[in-house]
């Protein structure tokens, strides 16, 4: 579990990130944020501008150093968001980050379709559902935001994926879940915020 005097670490980070972009510069990490963060994890940046989503990038996947998700999770929900224009530097000066470190994926065991949806804890999992085509995901936090049930959390998760949003009936799709840390700017700091 990740504390949030190292989570104010990596939303200044991410900060830091999309600041270098518009200078044309490289994020300098330090030696120290390097070795404390080099752990492989899976990781999204949202960004907000008045309780507004303005992009939100990551990566499911632990491919990469923690820290060096976050630089390019920042850089590319600022700025390659294909739902958003790129944030602007008036943007960015009102700009609040929410950083969500991701568990592994585990797939859920099914027999049938219909038993995923006692399966899925609404705010305690995120989902990703996948097939040849691609995959959709969505964060623990979307299902909440929108007071969405288990079958609708399913539905939009297919939609995400450009399928059908009664996808995950077909038990040729595989359907994973995860769980996330989410930590947010609030008022000028950084806390953990409380899914369920």
């Amino acid at each position: 579990m990740m504390e949030v005097k190292q989570a104010e670490k990596l939303v200044k980070l991410a900060r830091k990130s999309i600041s270098a972009y518009f200078k044309g510069e490289d994020v300098k990490t330090g030696a120290g944020l390097k070795k404390e963060f080099d752990e492989k994890s899976g990781v999204f940046v949202s960004l907000y501008i008045d309780d507004e989503l303005v992009g939100c990038i990551g990566y499911v996947e632990p491919t990469m150093p923690l820290w060096e998700s976050v630089v390019q999770a920042a850089q590319g929900a600022a700025f390659e968001d294909p739902r958003f224009p790129p944030l602007t530097k008036k943007q960015y000066k009102k700009l609040k980050i929410e950083i969500s470190v991701l568990s592994k994926l585990r797939e859920i065991d099914v027999k049938k379709p219909s038993e995923y949806l006692s399966k899925i804890k609404i705010g305690k999992d995120g989902l990703v559902i996948k097939d040849e085509f691609g995959y959709g995901i969505l964060l623990p936090q979307v299902a909440k935001d929108w007071d969405w049930g288990p079958e609708e959390f399913l539905n939009q998760t297919c939609l995400k994926a450009g399928l059908s949003p009664d996808c995950w009936n077909n038990m040729k799709r595989n359907v994973y879940k995860f769980q996330a840390q989410v930590f947010t700017e609030d008022k000028g700091r950084v806390v953990e915020k409380k899914l369920y």
